[in-house]
């Protein structure tokens, strides 16, 4: 696949995540030709707008979110605009990443299930925040969407010690949220979140986004980077 087409696919499978969290805290972003965009404040953590293709107008994009407040932020998939004359400003920049469907598959020691139920889903969610406090931010409504798959990762003792969440869309599967308690961290959780996702969805290329340390190990797993990416942030 031409990595343009991998990276408008990569964008659109994360606004589609982004879509989900986002109804799952009550909020209802729209679809456009140009980007998806959200009329109000999303959750922690998530854009309020995520560009589908190359080129978007700023002014146009600016005018379907609530840019009158700090806070605001804009998923840049191309890295091709500059928003500093409406306030913006750069908050980190990425590297779009993918592992094709044909990859070799990866063995992990670890058990894996999906988180389908309020429980197992809380119990995912408290790992996942490691006692940050914020365990409550993927609520049960998020059960309700298809297309989203909580991966957790069980020691022998049946704890959640790693995992990630996967959102299949038509061409692609996309990776984000990827932990591992202990030791290890990303390059601990890889092996059993790959292995579910090959078993899952043995068809689909893997995609994602990640940037500096966390880049070079997705890399080491199989992962190629495929493009930039930029959040901009409202101050």
């Amino acid at each position: 696949m031409p990595k343009q087409f991998l990276v408008r696919a990569a964008a659109r499978n994360n606004a589609e995540w982004c879509a989900a969290m986002c109804r799952s805290h009550g909020v209802a972003g729209e679809f456009g030709l140009q980007a998806w965009a959200a009329p109000v404040r999303t959750p922690l953590y998530y854009p309020d707008a995520v560009t589908l293709a190359p080129s978007s107008d700023p002014l146009a994009l600016a005018a379907r979110i609530d840019a009158s407040s700090p806070g605001a932020s804009v998923k840049d998939s191309f890295a091709d605009l500059d928003l500093t004359g409406i306030g913006f400003q750069v908050l980190f920049e990425a590297q779009w990443m993918y592992r094709p469907a044909g990859a070799p598959a990866i063995t992990s020691d670890l058990a894996w299930s999906v988180a389908d139920t309020p429980d197992t889903l809380h119990a995912w969610a408290c790992a996942w925040d490691d006692g940050d406090g914020n365990a409550g931010f993927f609520r049960p409504e998020l059960l309700e969407d298809p297309a989203t798959f909580v991966l957790a990762g069980h020691s022998p003792d049946g704890r959640v010690v790693a995992g990630a969440v996967a959102s299949r869309s038509d061409q692609v599967v996309g990776i984000s949220n990827v932990f591992a308690l202990d030791t290890g961290g990303p390059d601990a959780a890889w092996p059993v979140v790959l292995d579910a996702v090959h078993r899952l969805f043995p068809t689909l290329p893997v995609v994602g986004y990640e940037h500096g340390e966390d880049l070079e190990v997705a890399k080491c797993h199989g992962f190629e980077p495929i493009g930039p990416l930029r959040i901009w942030l409202l101050n």
